[in-house]
C-alpha cells in the first residue's frame, strides 16, 4: 500500500513537471523590447492615442513620453488576475485590449510609446492658476494632502518605476482620473485613493489644470 502511494505521488510530481516544462518551451523566451515592433502592435490603439502617442481628444491619455514601467504596469492592471471579480483598473474598452496583449507585446508597446515626444496640452484657466500651483507645489495643509512634486517632480515628469509623467497631459483627463480615485472607480493606487478623497471638485479642476502647463 505504501509502495503503491509513494508510486501514484512519484507519478504525478513527474506529470506536473512535464506539463511546466512543456508550457515554458511552448512559449519564447522574453526578447529585449523593441519600439519597431511595438509600433507595429500600437496600430490598433492608433485610433484613440494617436499614432505617436498623442491622442487627438482628451477623453483618451497621452502616452507618448510616458514611462515604460508605468506603461506596463497600467497595462497589467486593464487585466483581470486569476481569482478576481474584475480588474484593479476597470475599464472595458481597455480591459479587451489589454487582455490580448502577451508580455512580449506589453514590452513593445511601452518601449515604442515611451519613445515617442509629447505633443503637450496648455493650462487654460488663468483664475485658477495660483490655487492649482498652490496645491501642486505645497499640497493642502488643513486637509492632510501633500505636495503633487514631492512624488511626480517639480515639472510633473514623474520618476521612472515608480511615479508617472503628468506634465503637459490634457488636463480633462487628469481632472477625469483624480475623480475616479476618489469615487472608487479607478483603485489601483491607494495612495491616490486617498489624497483625492480629501479633494473638492475645485481643487481638482485648478491642480489639472495647472499640470498641463508643466513642462
Amino acid at each position: 500500500m505504501k509502495r503503491a502511494f509513494l508510486g501514484a505521488v512519484f507519478c504525478s510530481a513527474a506529470m506536473t513537471l512535464a506539463t511546466t516544462q512543456a508550457l515554458a518551451q511552448a512559449q519564447p523566451p522574453l526578447q529585449k523590447p523593441d519600439i519597431a515592433r511595438g509600433q507595429g502592435a500600437a496600430a490598433v490603439c492608433m485610433a484613440c492615442h494617436g499614432a505617436d502617442g498623442n491622442s487627438p481628444s482628451a477623453a483618451f491619455p497621452k502616452l507618448a513620453g510616458q514611462h515604460y514601467d508605468y506603461l506596463i504596469k497600467q497595462l497589467n492592471n486593464f487585466k483581470v488576475k486569476p481569482g478576481a471579480a474584475k480588474a484593479e483598473r476597470d475599464n472595458a474598452q481597455m480591459a479587451s485590449f489589454a487582455a490580448a496583449l502577451n508580455e512580449q507585446q506589453m514590452r513593445d508597446l511601452a518601449a515604442f510609446y515611451s519613445a515617442q515626444k509629447i505633443q503637450p496640452a496648455v493650462a487654460k484657466n488663468k483664475d485658477t492658476y495660483e490655487l492649482g500651483k498652490q496645491i501642486y507645489r505645497a499640497g493642502i495643509a488643513a486637509k492632510n494632502v501633500p505636495a503633487c512634486a514631492a512624488c511626480h517632480g517639480p515639472a510633473a515628469a514623474g520618476m521612472p518605476g515608480q511615479y508617472p509623467r503628468l506634465g503637459g497631459q490634457w488636463p480633462e483627463y487628469t481632472e477625469a482620473q483624480m475623480v475616479a480615485f476618489r469615487q472608487g472607480t479607478r483603485h489601483n493606487n491607494a495612495v491616490m485613493t486617498a489624497v483625492a478623497a480629501r479633494m473638492s471638485d475645485t481643487e481638482i479642476k485648478a491642480v489639472s489644470d495647472y499640470i498641463a502647463g508643466l513642462r
